[in-house]
């Protein structure tokens, strides 16, 4: 289906990839990993055909029909959530206007004339809106949204009904970067229980463990400018990795052990005329030995840990009696919420619940029409927005964005913690303004190191990092000793820090006194997802 073969790709000087090769077959799920920047979307574009590889082939099956998933969504016009999904918001004229152009020009056998005429076949299909309902169901959609115009809406909802497109299409390959970053929990599972039974093929990007775990039968690292092919999901991935890694060492050591014992031999009887035809002899051997490098050691989370807040009384914050509304929409109606000391807690609902608003609430940052918002004794807050420039002063740079938060702290000092959260030479005195999505989340997790707060609010803290920076973020709020209510998609992550959900929905908060498998358990929502799943 796709053969890359000997690939070379350098982009702003830097060489991403040299003599790189992938094999993907029908019915495969791939996940392709990667640091941030290690070449897995320019991967994309350059199968995309949308860039161009110095050297190497990029070899397509002529009868594939690809899909893709970029990670943000495309400027809409006046079509609706529906006409996105169906192919008629513009996709269908395209597809149409393109076939008249190669038909004009006589390429009517190529392999992009007859990938367009199956995507043209596919939404000319008389079930496709049928189809297109169904998908956006499952992925969240209420009918009575179905015909609501795509820029009254997020572009996370946008985004899904750019991905019901695809799937109503059912392209031979999917190409899937970050599919999972604006979907809710249910939603996910939805989309993770499709995949599972899909009948083409899978690449995708995610940074999302779980994900990969549920869906993947192999991977790919890019590393060391190549791409490293391992079998199974990414758990599997990480042990085979481990191992291999564990076994070239001793393979490099033992080689180096024996170079030197050899070596030492020659040294030592060079010059005794009895031993002089022997201790040549172990020079040769040394030459005709095919040298083993030393492998580079798997990269691992970089470890950080946020210092001890000051301590808070055993409420650390209380709402009571709270009404809030965007205009005629009333989001929540006297409620009331306690947040107790300690307590690690989820918000979990759909899209456009109250999640990221009742945050907003318990941070202070959104006024509310009626009741009172009371922070507990010695609460010390601190905010970590979806939108991640919010907490930061566009007009200051790195450096000066981290001494303002704290202004005890020494230059050196915080020099040093922005080295270690990536942060190098002159990228410190960049404004905060001009930073990526990525590297806004690491320098706001720098300001909670320098100034922790007792009690802190996280609104999707794993968007724009990757799986490793993801890993580093869950190990330090492990050990985070202060209060933590947070939102997140990301199932691992929760799994490994919530000890107490709260399920958001029609303007109702009802918690449930355990983890992630305790709610799953007690609502339902694995079993919805099926349910979801079969109706589609």
């Amino acid at each position: 289906m796709l053969t890359i073969r000997d690939l070379k790709m350098s982009v702003g000087g830097r060489t991403l990839f040299e003599h790189a090769a992938m094999q993907v077959n029908y019915g495969d799920r791939v996940a392709l990993v990667g640091p941030n920047g290690a070449g897995k979307s320019t991967l994309f574009s350059l199968i995309l055909k949308k860039q161009v590889a110095d050297e190497g082939t990029i070899e397509r099956d002529e009868w594939t029909m690809i899909g893709y998933l970029p990670q943000e969504a495309e400027t809409v016009g006046p079509e609706t959530a529906l006409e996105i999904a169906t192919g008629r918001a513009g996709e269908l004229e395209r597809l149409e206007h393109r076939l008249k152009e190669l038909e004009a020009v006589g390429t009517v056998s190529g392999p992009e004339y007859l990938e367009t005429h199956a995507k043209h076949e596919a939404l000319n299909n008389p079930e496709v809106e049928a189809r297109a309902k169904k998908m956006l169901a499952g992925l969240g959609y209420n009918e009575t949204n179905f015909n609501k115009k795509a820029r009254e809406l997020s572009g996370g909802w946008i985004m899904r009904a750019h991905l019901a497109r695809l799937l109503v299409m059912e392209p031979d390959l999917l190409l899937l970067d970050e599919p999972t970053n604006h979907l809710d929990l249910l939603s996910l599972l939805w989309l993770q229980e499709y995949l599972k039974s899909y009948g083409g093929a899978i690449l995708m990007i995610s940074h999302d463990r779980e994900f990969m775990d549920e869906i993947a039968t192999e991977v790919y690292e890019i590393a060391e400018k190549k791409l490293i092919a391992y079998t199974g999901n990414y758990t599997a991935f990480l042990e085979q990795r481990e191992a291999n890694y564990d076994r070239q060492l001793a393979a490099y050591k033992n080689q180096q052990k024996e170079i030197q014992a050899l070596q030492e031999f020659a040294d030592r009887f060079r010059a005794v005329p009895s031993k002089a035809s022997q201790a040549m002899s172990k020079l040769k051997q040394i030459e005709r030995m095919e040298l083993i490098e030393k492998p580079l050691a798997p990269k691992k989370p970089f470890r950080f840990q946020i210092p001890p807040p000051p301590r808070g009384g055993q409420r650390a914050i209380s709402l009571k009696n709270i009404h809030m509304a965007y205009g005629a929409n009333k989001v929540y109606t006297g409620l009331d919420l306690i947040i107790e000391r300690g307590e690690r807690t989820v918000l979990v609902g759909p899209n456009g619940a109250g999640k990221s608003t009742l945050l907003k609430i318990l941070a202070g940052v959104l006024e509310f029409q009626e009741g009172e918002r009371e922070p507990g004794h010695n609460a010390k807050i601190g905010y970590f927005s979806q939108h991640r420039g919010d907490t930061l002063n566009p007009n200051r740079t790195v450096l000066d964005e981290v001494l303002a938060s704290a202004p005890a702290l020494r230059e050196d000092e915080a020099r040093a913690i922005l080295g270690s959260f990536l942060f190098r030479k002159e990228e410190i005195y960049k404004l905060t303004s001009v930073l990526s999505g990525g590297e806004k989340s690491r320098l706001n997790l720098v300001k909670f190191l320098v100034d922790p707060p007792n009690l802190l609010l996280m609104d999707e803290p794993t968007t724009h990092l990757d799986i490793l920076a993801v890993e580093s973020l869950t190990i330090a709020l492990e050990r985070y000793e202060g209060t933590l209510v947070f939102i997140s998609h990301d199932v691992h992550f929760i799994r490994k820090l919530a000890t107490k959900v709260l399920h958001v929905n029609s303007g109702k908060v009802l918690p449930y006194a355990g983890g992630y498998d305790y709610y799953l358990e007690k609502t339902g929502a694995q079993g919805q997802s099926r349910a979801a799943l079969t109706a589609s």
